[in-house]
């Protein structure tokens, strides 16, 4: 009889012995669409691509002036809301998938093999890959058919080459036999995308109706839209029993929502956000799957290769599990089963939580804008802040969707391991002795220290009991505190047990800090610090610098001013031209005379607007001569302080009235 069938004689109702597995070697794998060839020639065909989109960009004209390669060079409006945001998504969402390749990768780049200069090979590749996409992104700039015919052939060639190369080595030696093809989804997704959006906007300028105007950002109607909701929208009256405090199950569905985000007709993420929101999710799966790929592999062939001679190395330890060396080897490969699942568990916790908080960041984030867009600046950053344009708020709105996906790395990784430890303690100290009845180890110390939590529980129970019947008193709906001598001695009487219960609140407290800012290390929307403090978080801080370049340069209530005064331009240009072209006569007098008044008195309502306008603008209050000499103290968010300006008045005032006393 053989090993395993006296095992099952033995032990019938457990399951068999494992057997040895030995890993699988993946020889390397080279597809037939050679890569160093292919980047060779999709370098070469995009460099043809950006001088072909040159020259259709210097032949483009909008308005009276000439776009030519500057506005080539500028391929996305980052502050523009109404431009169409999936070309950029996609094409960042295909750069992320390179670079992340280009860090895990033994070759950073195809043309080379050289891996004992790999970090210069890096450096170089950090800066080749975002060039090498660029022309994805800027074929989409012009609006033209030429451009989109480019875009369609070369997202085809992209996506093509992939899919051909993925086919051809379906598995690959780099750290697991499928990472390599899971880890290539996203940007197969992307450039599928794009090889699908391309055509169908070439389909669109062929039928016309696709918008060919590089002004559309101001004569969207989208800006029109908002500012209409946000006046028709009245401020809710207070009712009597909003006052009342919700029941629980209200609460419950509220927090629920508050991290569900559903769109809104007359909002619109800025596109820097939309990115970020892509960025993160590929990250999350990129490192989800870098967890899983390093570990569960080498834990599933370790367990698979347990044998008897555990046991021998066990008793080295003077580690006794079982007199029988079948039954040492059943316990030794159910737990590293358990350490497994544990692992498992956390990974897809860490993922779960880390999709939780990026759906309340988008809520968040809309709450944000629009609080900032009505000047609800104290709700949003605790505190007075200019909203203006600065180097460093103008830094960290580049570095943001970086940024983002950084965070979201770092903080998946930790909150792994954090997790990991905490169900292996919860799974073989807590769990697992209980079910087995056995080595109840952390309950016997606790058991053992009975008296202690014996008086911390009747301390508690002490002061919550007096506190609420003897120490309270009620008179007239209102309270008061009642047996003062009495709550002085048992203050006195229950110091020392208060500082044991300090020591435990102390520690709860650590455990409860560390959980939330392990949880919310993702998320840059938030301050892991004290409101007070929250400059020092540079993620924070980061953030809260990007809201000043969004709603400084893309508010939308500014923008849909500006394209009312150019929309009124433009009709009085048409008006004038209709004018001279007219007809002589009396008629033609008297609606001259008639239009004249007209524009007259739109002229004087636009002088009027004008005068408010630059009256309240802040950028130009510095370069009056009648606001030089006011103080740093006299602005208040950019705006004139008006009670500091009343002060400098009074003090002009005082200082002429001293001298004409002394004179």
């Amino acid at each position: 009889m053989d090993k395993d069938a006296l095992y099952d004689y033995e032990y019938p109702d457990l399951d068999p012995l494992p057997t040895k597995r030995e890993a699988e070697i993946i020889p390397p794998c080279d597809p037939t669409a050679d890569d160093r060839l292919y980047h060779i020639c999709i370098t070469a065909i995009s460099l043809v691509v950006m001088l072909i989109l040159a020259i259709l960009a210097r032949r483009t004209k909008v308005g009276d002036r000439q776009k030519g390669l500057p506005g080539l060079l500028s391929p996305v409006n980052f502050l523009d809301h109404t431009q169409h945001k999936g070309l950029a998504v996609a094409v960042f969402g295909v750069l992320l998938c390179k670079l992340w390749g280009l860090i895990i990768s033994p070759n950073p780049l195809p043309f080379t093999t050289d891996t004992e200069n790999k970090q210069n090979w890096v450096i170089l590749g950090v800066f080749y890959y975002p060039a090498l996409y660029y022309p994805l992104l800027a074929c989409g700039t012009l609006h033209n058919k030429v451009g989109y015919v480019l875009g369609s052939l070369l997202s085809w060639t992209h996506f093509g080459v992939l899919v051909w190369q993925k086919i051809d080595c379906p598995k690959s030696p780099l750290i697991h036999k499928h990472y390599s093809l899971f880890s290539s989804l996203p940007q197969i997704a992307c450039l599928a995308f794009l090889s699908f959006q391309y055509p169908l906007l070439l389909f669109k300028g062929l039928k016309g109706t696709e918008k060919n105007n590089a002004t559309e950002d101001l004569g969207s109607s989208y800006y029109k839209d908002y500012v209409k909701k946000m006046l028709k929208n009245k401020p809710s009256k207070l009712s009597a029993t909003s006052t009342e405090t919700p029941k629980l199950p209200q609460r419950i569905l509220d927090a629920v929502k508050s991290y569900i985000y559903t769109p809104e007709e007359a909002f619109r993420f800025p596109l820097k956000l939309a990115i970020s929101g892509v960025v993160s999710f590929i990250t999350l799966y990129q490192v989800a799957l870098l967890l899983i790929s390093t570990v569960v592999p080498p834990l599933q062939l370790a367990r698979s290769g347990v044998d008897e001679d555990i046991a021998n190395v066990l008793a080295g330890f003077k580690i006794m599990l079982s007199p029988d060396k079948h039954e040492v080897v059943r316990i030794v490969v159910y737990y590293m089963w358990c350490v497994e699942v544990c692992y498992i568990s956390s990974m897809t916790l860490s993922a779960l939580v880390n999709l939780a908080m990026l759906m309340r960041s988008m809520v968040l984030h809309r709450s944000n804008l629009k609080g900032l867009y009505r000047g609800d600046i104290y709700n949003v950053y605790n505190c007075q802040r200019s909203i203006r344009a600065s180097r460093p708020a103008l830094v960290c709105w580049m570095g943001y969707t970086s940024f983002t996906a950084a965070h979201i790395f770092i903080g998946m990784i930790i909150q792994t391991m954090v997790f990991f430890l905490c169900l292996l303690v919860a799974i073989f100290l807590i769990i697992m002795p209980i079910l087995h009845g056995q080595n109840l180890i952390l309950f016997q110390i606790l058991l053992s220290m009975w008296p202690f939590w014996l008086m911390i529980i009747l301390a508690v129970l002490i002061q919550h009991i007096t506190g609420r019947f003897c120490f309270i008193k009620k008179t007239a709906g209102t309270r008061d505190l009642d047996n003062r001598g009495n709550l002085f001695l048992l203050t006195y009487l229950l110091f020392p047990v208060n500082v044991l219960i300090g020591v435990l609140l102390a520690v709860w407290r650590l455990i409860i800090t560390a959980l939330f800012n392990i949880v919310h290390m993702g998320r840059m929307d938030i301050s892991l610090l004290n409101r007070n403090v929250e400059a020092f978080d540079p993620a924070y801080r980061c953030y809260a610098h990007y809201l000043k370049i969004e709603v400084s340069q893309s508010h939308p209530v500014m923008k849909a001013f500006c394209g009312m005064l150019l929309q009124s331009v433009g009709q009085e240009s048409n008006a004038a031209q209709r004018s001279r072209d007219a007809e002589e006569g009396i008629q033609l007098v008297q609606q001259e005379k008639k239009q004249h008044k007209i524009s007259s008195a739109k002229r004087a309502r636009r002088h009027w607007q004008l005068l408010y306008t630059l009256v309240n603008n802040p950028s130009l209050v510095g370069t009056r001569k009648h606001f030089q000499r006011q103080t740093t103290e006299s602005f208040l968010n950019g705006s004139l302080n008006r009670s500091a300006k009343e002060g400098s008045k009074k003090e002009v005032a005082t200082k002429e009235a001293e001298a004409a006393a002394s004179n």
